[in-house]
């Protein structure tokens, strides 16, 4: 599976190799990739749940989402009804990620 970090999350393993081996063998090679949930919908829930709680790594999360199969718009109207539930800035710092992300998949698309 491709993971949200860009490969960058092992080089935390220089400074913290514990949480680097838990994170790819559990995380991501045990609990993403279980059956009973879709990756889309593993994407979504992390997502909102990265919002809600106004964490970071939100931007890697919605690009893997959609790569998983989410959509820009759909991603803008969890946003949005996220807003009521978890907070207006939570929600608009997810609108500036979201933003992020799509401007580099519009360059990319323009590009293919």
């Amino acid at each position: 599976m491709k993971r949200p970090s860009g490969g960058r999350g092992k080089e935390l393993a220089a400074v913290a190799p514990l949480l680097n081996e838990i994170t790819q063998d559990v995380l991501y090679d045990k609990v993403w990739e279980r059956s009973q949930l879709s990756k889309r919908d593993r994407s979504l829930i992390t997502i909102t749940t990265l919002i809600a709680l106004n964490r970071n790594q939100i931007e890697g999360h919605m690009e893997l989402g959609i790569e998983n199969g989410l959509t820009v718009e759909e991603l803008g109207e969890a946003i949005s009804h996220l807003a009521f539930y978890a907070g207006w800035p939570c929600a608009v710092n997810a609108a500036r990620a979201l933003m992020n992300v799509a401007q580099k998949h519009e360059g990319a698309s323009r590009d293919d």
